[in-house]
């Protein structure tokens, strides 16, 4: 379905039965179908929504949206669907804004699992240089192409366990990457990325919710960036999964909803 706010025409699919929701938000490049693997049994226990975020997937937008942009829109969204004790997830640039979501909105949420995300960057010169990465990134995008982008953005480290999948998921992740527009790949490079978006690192305290955390075993950087999360979270708990890297979902995607489902259903 649609839902059109603004500029903006958001691209929103709903499965399942009344009640109880998981909203599912995915990554940089991606789109609402990388999560076709692992919300089959959901849609049993519960809705499962899922939304191409602004400048991705078949989410049009005429103008960038920032990330508190984004988390209203996200939010009227939620009122128009009339959706109760949100269980929200998400995966990378998708964990980055599910948790602002749940700063900016929490009494909306009944639980958030961050799946390799994070909370930004805790300084403004980090911020400040990141933003500059990221600027490159999108006039790479503009100038090149998504094409090229793709093919230097699969190759990055982050993706490396990516490269044990088999041919069949390799070439879906990719097609799913080459499916993306430059011109809304580079607005949300510079309005929602992580040098832009606010610094929540000294917030982290008061999130009152429970908070599970997800990150892969060989996706170094972000199991010690998940490591300092739980040391400020009131209610967390951090779930690191063996032979897996940045997209657990992915590379791991029954395990993945398993712990998932335990996270939502068993530890209440």
């Amino acid at each position: 379905m649609r839902f059109i706010i603004d500029d903006a025409d958001y691209y929103v699919d709903v499965r399942g039965k009344a009640g109880p929701a998981i909203v599912l938000l995915h990554g940089f490049t991606g789109s609402m179908e990388t999560w076709t693997d692992v919300m089959t049994e959901w849609t049993h226990e519960c809705r499962v929504v899922r939304i191409d975020l602004p400048g991705h997937g078949q989410t049009v937008v005429h103008s960038p949206r920032t990330m508190e942009a984004c988390c209203a829109e996200l939010h009227r969204l939620f009122e128009w669907l009339e959706l109760t004790d949100i269980h929200l997830v998400g995966y990378s640039m998708g964990g980055r804004t599910a948790l602002s979501y749940a700063m900016l909105y929490p009494d909306h949420i009944a639980s958030l699992v961050l799946e390799s995300a994070s909370p930004g960057l805790a300084s403004a010169k980090e911020r400040q240089k990141r933003r500059a990465q990221d600027e490159q990134l999108a006039r790479q995008l503009e100038i090149e192409g998504v094409q090229r982008f793709v093919d230097f953005w699969e190759n990055r480290p982050l993706f490396a366990s990516q490269k044990k999948l088999p041919y069949e998921k390799r070439q879906a992740i990719r097609q799913e990457r080459l499916n993306q527009q430059a011109e809304g790949l580079a607005g949300s490079l510079r309005a929602m990325g992580t040098g832009s978006q606010p610094s929540w690192w000294d917030r982290l305290s008061q999130l009152h919710i429970p908070v599970l955390l997800i990150v892969g075993q060989w996706d170094e950087k972000f199991v010690r960036i998940n490591q300092n999360i739980i040391e400020r979270l009131r209610n967390g708990k951090l779930e690191i999964v063996p032979h897996a890297g940045h997209a657990v979902h992915v590379e791991q995607p029954q395990i993945f909803a398993k712990i998932v489902e335990r996270f939502i259903w068993n530890d209440r």
